[in-house]
């Protein structure tokens, strides 16, 4: 194997860089060429290649979003959008394809292998941490910080004005960062997609807090977990306090990675280029406890990951 590609596609989220960073640095250590594929599959089916070099990620290990840009790509979906990557990548003599991204890119990713017969190794980062196969994903741990950062400063003004707040975070589908940021925030109620509840119970509960002493309450909602604003609106006439909506929106995706982001970025790239120099064919890095390892690729968007019922659990007990 002499060159390989990367692709950043899908949402962007923080650390995404280091990973890129990583992965060109890695790669050149062991005498590979590395070619980046701008603007994720919609610039690999249009051809837009760059080569990188270790002074071409200098200076980029702190910033978030990607370099090599991203972008939605529909044709992807079809057999037609599949051959055009595979003609490209064999164009430009790509033997092997690194793919930074979630579930939705990880199923291009491996479209592209049945087709090409090409090695693709995939590199989990998104803010949402629904990859099955990893215990977290690049990126997670900066979009909850973030969250909670926000949700610190809505608490500071909701207990001066006696107040509730809904805090939206991202999440259309899955509520892990809303999970975590709310119980890193010590949210009295945390709404996600997985599991019901019943707005009628949480305005009771409420107004029982209210009589135990409580004078403010936060309540994380992940954006699939319903309308904000009608949920808002409801709690309001149910209970007659004040409620306010804050949805934080895509400053969860922005800014610099945290620690933890760069550091799992650093060890998912260069171990992406290790399993390409090893021969393997399709396959997603992931971290088990403190072990970097690796499963099929298709294992990562087939299976769902499940949400931590006991983390749920426990913020419910105590949020009391």
């Amino acid at each position: 194997m002499q060159r390989i590609g990367v692709v950043t596609a899908g949402g962007d989220a923080p650390g995404m860089n280091a990973a890129i960073r990583s992965i060109v640095r890695m790669a050149i250590f062991h005498g590979l060429e590395v070619m980046g594929i701008e603007r994720g599959y919609m610039g690999l089916i249009e051809g837009q290649t760059r080569p990188l070099s270790p002074r071409s990620v200098s200076g980029i290990i702190n910033l978030g979003g990607t370099i090599l840009k991203t972008a939605r790509c529909e044709e992807m979906k079809s057999s037609r959008g599949i051959q055009k990557a595979v003609d490209i990548l064999k164009t430009h003599r790509i033997e092997g394809l690194i793919v930074i991204g979630g579930d939705g890119s990880f199923r291009g990713a491996s479209e592209l292998h049945r087709a090409s017969e090409l090695p693709v190794i995939g590199v989990p980062a998104t803010i949402d941490n629904d990859v099955a196969g990893t215990d977290t994903t690049i990126g997670f741990d900066t979009a909850v910080n973030a969250a909670l950062f926000a949700i610190d400063r809505i608490r500071d003004t909701a207990t001066s004005h006696e107040r509730i707040f809904v805090v939206e975070v991202m999440g259309s589908k899955r509520g892990f960062l809303a999970l975590e940021a709310g119980l890193a925030g010590g949210a009295e109620f945390i709404l996600v997609p997985e599991i019901e509840y019943n707005l009628q119970d949480i305005c009771k509960k409420l107004k029982q807090g209210r009589e135990k002493g409580k004078t403010s309450e936060i309540i994380v909602m992940a954006e699939g977990a319903g309308n904000s604003s009608f949920i808002v609106d409801q709690i309001r006439k149910e209970t007659e306090y004040e409620v306010r909506l804050t949805v934080l929106g895509y400053i969860q995706r922005g800014g610099p990675p945290t620690a933890r982001s760069r550091i799992l970025a650093n060890q998912f790239g260069a171990y992406a280029v290790e399993l390409l120099l090893k021969g393997a064919e399709k396959r997603m890095v992931g971290i088990k406890g403190q072990k970097i390892i690796s499963v099929d690729l298709d294992y990562s968007w087939k299976q769902r990951r499940e949400l931590d019922t006991r983390l749920y659990r426990l913020a419910e007990i105590l949020s009391a």
